[in-house]
């Protein structure tokens, strides 16, 4: 699309009209914990809520909504945080709407150092605070770097990329994202039409690993748990099979059908049912959407609705969370 690149009206929000279907009818109030450029958040309201909290750990997201925000008046309550505080923020809510994918204004801004594609500066950090990946591309031993790309990237050359990149940085800092892009393109075949670029993995990784995305996500589904009134709605937007396995995993548990991690670990034991899973099976992008929106292709939608059991806990190995030697994540 041309025109403005800070226009939310260009930036559409993956499976949208899906999860407006999955949720209906939209009442009361809801909490949109990755706010982004409001697309979900101006969904629900457009929709029928009569208030959104939106909560982003980006200042550039509140920044943005500036211009556009004012229509709704006080419907639209923009709070900074993360996600896995929102039983801080509200209680009693009707509805959460996670989508977990990186958000656009952070992917398109070369500044921000998401994109493989774009030269910038090696950041990532969504919250513009704290480690960026430079410092974790750069002060990581071999082995660290290695698990973190296979871990959370799932990438299978994950030790001849470490060794790479340890190689690399011993002559100088790597700094740039097309300079970690070549590193990366340098230890794999070259991709054929149609397939994903060689470094999509590997920046996944580190991106995940520089926020805690996969901790964020264990904590945010318990902290859901506690701020859902009964009867109130959860739907949750993933981008890649490992955060569409811990999703899962939470609703089967929390809906009381138990399962296992792995085949070895002993079977879940819920009291009561905590959620009722309203979607079966994953909910993927039609081919409308699809023509409109490419980034949608990797989209995976669950939804599950609150019951009136008391909130718990769950254990991150009970979901398949990664974890990492010497990492919360």
């Amino acid at each position: 699309m041309e025109g403005n690149p800070d226009d939310p009206d260009l930036h559409i929000p993956v499976l949208l009209r899906p999860l407006l279907a999955a949720v209906a009818p939209v009442s009361g109030t809801w909490l949109d914990g990755t706010f982004g450029a409001g697309g979900y958040a101006r969904g629900l309201l457009d929709a029928g809520a009569e208030r959104v909290i939106a909560v982003d750990r980006d200042p550039l997201a509140f920044e943005l909504a500036r211009e556009w925000a004012g229509r709704y008046g006080d419907r639209l309550v923009m709070q900074p945080g993360v996600f896995s505080r929102m039983d801080e923020y509200a209680d009693a809510l009707d509805g959460v709407v996670l989508d977990l994918g990186v958000s656009s204004m952070q992917l398109d801004r070369a500044e921000r150092g998401f994109s493989f594609l774009k030269d910038g500066p090696l950041d990532m950090r969504m919250s513009q605070e704290g480690p960026s990946a430079a410092d974790l591309v750069n002060s990581a031993g071999e082995e660290a770097l290695a698990s973190i790309l296979f871990h959370y990237g799932e990438e299978r050359a994950s030790r001849r990329i470490a060794r790479a990149i340890v190689r690399a940085r011993e002559t100088a800092p790597i700094t740039r994202t097309l300079e970690l892009a070549e590193i990366v393109e340098r230890c794999l075949p070259r991709a054929k039409p149609g397939q994903s670029h060689p470094a999509t993995r590997s920046f996944q990784a580190l991106r995940i690993a520089v926020n805690g995305e996969y901790d964020e996500l264990h904590q945010g589904l318990m902290a859901a748990e506690r701020a859902l009134k009964p009867g109130g709605m959860l739907a949750v937007v993933t981008f890649h099979s490992i955060e569409d396995r811990m999703v899962k995993r939470f609703m089967t548990a929390r809906a009381g059908q138990g399962g296992r991690a792995n085949r070895y670990a002993p079977e879940t034991v819920e009291d009561a049912p905590r959620f009722e899973i309203v979607t079966r099976k994953a909910v993927g992008a039609d081919d409308r959407e699809l023509a409109t929106n490419p980034r949608a292709r990797s989209a995976q939608l669950r939804v599950a609705r609150r019951t009136a059991a008391p909130a718990g806990a769950v254990k991150a190995r009970d979901i398949g969370m990664p974890e990492i030697e010497g990492r919360s994540t």
